[in-house]
């Protein structure tokens, strides 16, 4: 009996010890190269495809299904593994180069520490020796010394040289570099790190801005997965990424013994209001390399103090200076650069007046759109390069990008209106509050790619744009709400009219009424950049008829809009909304007139308490104004954020329609200045609420009816009353619901759609921090907190079967995106005359910001 066990155990391990070699299977090459061919085609083949392949593959039928299944199962393995590794060897050398960027950050900042210790002991010195003279022959003795001491260290003269000839260029050229490096790298600026600007692997890196100094200076450290020359050769094309650029001519080219280059450069910027002139530069930039195989591109304005040759004539520009400045480009271990951004200049902020010179003294606002723009431009590129990103629709990112250059720099042309591009002021009608410009020529809209022969009747382009100062509005919201909430400003039959220009026969030209067509908005993303900073979308419009006369109207067009500087906590930054009518082809060379909104924030000044007020700019434009405001206003603890706004709306006309269309575009700017002074108003933060005065009581007739609906309907459900009134009329009623302490709301009720808002209070309006045109556009779902909506369904049944249904408290979110809590709610059936269901009410009691 023992023997017999001893044999099956033999036996078993001999069949165990042949299955687990049958386990592992050794591939020939042939083989490999046959499963590497299904790999590429199919990662995670099924059961089916794996049985199909072998028996289509000779090679593979000596290989069990199961076998073949561990071969793809260790393969994706392995792919995987490859991945994370490389990933990680992406992210060791992003933090080794940081780590070099740190340490060398880190030894500036020592010498300036040094610096300004040695300079604190020197003025403590000066200090006690200025304590210690009591006499006027001490106080001689110190002028005396002084005077010696300059005599001793006299102010270093400039070389004589004639900087029209090449070895002059050269000496500016040297100059400009050795101050440029001394500024991306050294001390010669005391730089303050901006809020916000952490470095790390995937930040934009570290961005400080200049204090104490003369002009507006930025710098910028980071990081890019370009090499040194693609890096230079971007950056140097200042229109595809510096939107205020309008132009950059390189005029003159000198090579250098030492293998760089001088060009003399000329480069014209846009103004970024109606307010103010546009700026140009006369360079001299500089192209070398140094001892490390550092790339350096530095830059400054040829000047009388610095001599070269004279620059372009500027009439309607105004010459400002560039001092030195420029691109430190150095070559990282493993692929990639490091990369400092120094921008240094002098803007001329006393040519412009008062109120818009923070606009031309702030080194954030240059940072944001100079330097800040640089590093994210090159990101960009680098992200898409690499892959990183990737875009739907089937458009290019390269393609996208001109789409947002394109939109910018039409908004650009509008709002500067310059004379060598065909414009030219139309008279005004007695108020100088909008302005109107027109340009006859058709490749300012059609292009050269566009035959005139399609549009016969084209009479040219016409744009009314103003200007206008905010107070106490921030600009990233206020921009926000005009791109989510277009029909409170915007009017869809301008909206028709602006869209018919990409067709041969426009509609008749219509007065303006916002809001006078309804239409609901779908907003399309097509990209965005890698710090969601700015995106370009396409926006739908959906227009509803509700008359005969209307359905000519009540079609959807589709606008290409660009929306950019909506995070609340950049400094600095510019919102901005610009879009431009599109047809449904939505071609890559499709003709662009773009119109909207430029909100600059200005710094607030101590000195300068802010009014809780929207104020029109015209009566702040003189020069040196100074001034003094109502004693009322003059409160130090008010709310001051200033900021400029400027609107530009553009519009075809034909030969015989000139004078219609401008009256027309004037209306509607005034219309549209009006709206966004509501919506400021409105927006504004609520420890201004108290200022904004109450909101306009609605007297239609169908509100009259609803307020009588919701009290009765609320007293047969509930047994109770929303409150006591001594007169039943319609009138009374809606008075008392109106200004009544609680939020009250109500919300359609149809099948198979959400429940959207149709009327509210003027708490509601608060509570949802939105006005009656805008609150069509808010859905139930939305303001409700998981929890709320989670018993909202389950007490549904309940509300239609009973009648009404109590909510416990909780926690609801307002259309700006603040939270907002309430102690209870009570939902209830609205009934009318029928008594059949037309909506459903909201009461949220005891309601507040978090």
């Amino acid at each position: 009996m023992a023997l017999v066990m001893h044999k099956d155990s033999s036996t078993n391990s001999i069949n165990n010890k042949q299955m687990d070699t049958s386990k592992y299977v050794r591939y020939t090459p042939e083989q490999v190269e046959a499963l590497e061919r299904v790999y590429l085609e199919c990662p995670k083949p099924s059961s089916l495809r794996r049985q199909q392949l072998i028996r289509e593959c000779p090679i593979l039928s000596n290989i069990e299904p199961k076998q073949i299944k561990v071969w793809f199962q260790n393969r994706r393995c392995r792919e995987k593994q490859r991945k994370e590794a490389s990933r990680l060897q992406t992210v060791n050398r992003k933090l080794t180069a940081m780590n070099k960027l740190l340490m060398e950050e880190n030894d500036r900042l020592q010498k300036q520490v040094s610096h300004l210790v040695y300079e604190n002991g020197y003025m403590r010195n000066q200090l006690q020796t200025a304590s210690g003279t009591t006499t006027d022959n001490s106080c001689e003795s110190v002028v005396m010394s002084g005077q010696n001491q300059q005599q001793q260290n006299p102010t270093p003269q400039q070389p004589q040289r004639d900087a029209n000839n090449p070895a002059g260029l050269l000496a500016i050229a040297e100059e400009t570099l050795a101050e440029f490096l001394s500024k991306a790298t050294g001390t010669a600026v005391d730089w303050v790190q901006m809020i916000g600007m952490k470095p790390g692997p995937d930040s934009i890196g570290i961005v400080a801005v200049s204090r104490n100094c003369s002009g507006v200076a930025a710098r910028a450290c980071g990081l890019v997965s370009l090499e040194p020359t693609k890096v230079a050769e971007i950056l140097k094309d200042r229109t595809s990424w510096f939107r205020d650029c309008r132009c950059v001519d390189v005029l003159s080219v000198i090579p250098t013994g030492n293998g760089g280059t001088i060009e003399l450069v000329y480069m014209q910027t846009y103004a970024p209001t109606t307010l103010a002139a546009a700026r140009d530069f006369w360079t001299l930039r500089y192209t070398t390399s140094l001892e490390d195989n550092s790339l350096v591109i530095c830059e400054r304005s040829l000047t009388t103090t610095t001599g070269g040759p004279a620059g372009p004539p500027s009439s309607c520009f105004v010459r400002v200076e560039m001092l030195p400045s420029g691109l430190l480009i150095r070559p990282c271990e493993g692929g990639g650069s490091i990369i400092h951004i120094v921008d240094h200049v002098d803007l001329d902020a006393w040519s412009v007046p008062e109120v818009l010179r923070p606009l031309y003294e702030s080194s954030k606002i240059l940072a944001q759109k100079m330097t800040i723009a640089a590093l994210r431009h090159i990101r960009q590129i680098a992200q898409e390069s690499s892959g990183e990103i990737q875009y739907g629709g089937g458009r290019q990112p390269a393609v996208l990008r001109t789409f947002s250059q394109r939109l910018c720099r039409g908004f650009n042309d509008a709002v500067n209106g310059f004379a060598d591009d065909g414009w030219s002021l139309l008279g005004s009608d007695g108020v100088e509050d909008v302005t109107i410009v027109v340009n006859p020529s058709s490749n300012k809209f059609l292009g050269s790619q566009y035959s005139a022969s399609i549009f016969p009747t084209f009479g040219g382009v016409l744009c009314a744009k103003a200007s206008m100062l905010l107070q106490n509005v921030p600009p990233a919201l206020l921009v926000r709400f005009l791109r989510e909430h277009r029909s409170e400003w915007a009017d869809y039959g301008v909206d028709a009219y602006s869209a018919s220009c990409l067709k041969a026969s426009p509609y008749a030209i219509p007065c303006a009424r916002p809001g006078g067509f309804p239409s609901s908005q779908v907003i399309l993303p097509l990209a965005h950049t890698v710090e969601h900073e700015e995106f370009l979308e396409v926006v739908r419009l959906e227009g509803h008829a509700f008359s005969p006369e209307e359905v000519a109207l009540a079609r959807d067009m589709y606008l290409l809009q660009l929306c950019s500087g909506v995070d609340e906590n950049a400094v600095g930054s510019c919102a901005q909304l610009v879009f431009a009518p599109i047809d449904e082809s939505f071609a890559d060379e499709a003709p662009l007139l773009p119109s909207g909104f430029r909100v600059i924030p200005l710094d607030p000044k101590a000195d300068m308490p802010g009014a809780t007020r929207t104020l029109d700019l015209a009566s702040t434009l003189e020069v040196g104004s100074g001034s003094a405001r109502p004693a009322s206003e003059a409160n130090p603890n008010s709310y001051n954020l200033r900021s400029v706004l400027t609107i530009a709306f553009q519009f075809t006309f034909e030969n015989h329609t000139r004078d219609n269309v401008a009256a027309m575009a004037r209306q509607y700017v005034r219309s549209v200045v009006g709206s966004v002074q509501r919506v400021a108003m409105a927006i504004a933060p609520s420890r201004l609420s108290s200022h904004l005065g109450p909101k306009p009581l609605p007297q239609s007739p169908e509100a009259l009816t609803l307020a009588q609906w919701i009290c009765r309907s609320y007293r047969i459900h509930t047994g109770g009353d929303i409150f006591q009134v001594d007169s039943p009329s319609g009138d009374a009623v809606l008075k008392r619901l109106w200004h009544h302490s609680n939020a009250i709301m109500c919300c359609s009720v149809k099948t198979n759609a959400s429940p959207v808002f149709t009327f509210a209070n003027q708490a509601g309006l608060d509570m949802l921090e939105t006005t009656l045109v805008a609150l069509q556009d808010i859905m139930l779902d939305k303001i409700l907190d998981e929890a709320g909506r989670k018993f909202l369904c389950s007490e549904f049944s309940k509300i239609m079967q009973q009648g009404f249904a109590y909510l416990p408290a909780g926690i609801c979110v307002s259309s700006m995106g603040r939270a907002v809590s309430y102690e209870q709610a009570v939902a209830w059936k609205v009934l009318n005359d029928e008594d059949s269901n037309h909506c459903l009410a909201f009461m949220f009691m005891n309601w507040s910001f978090v």
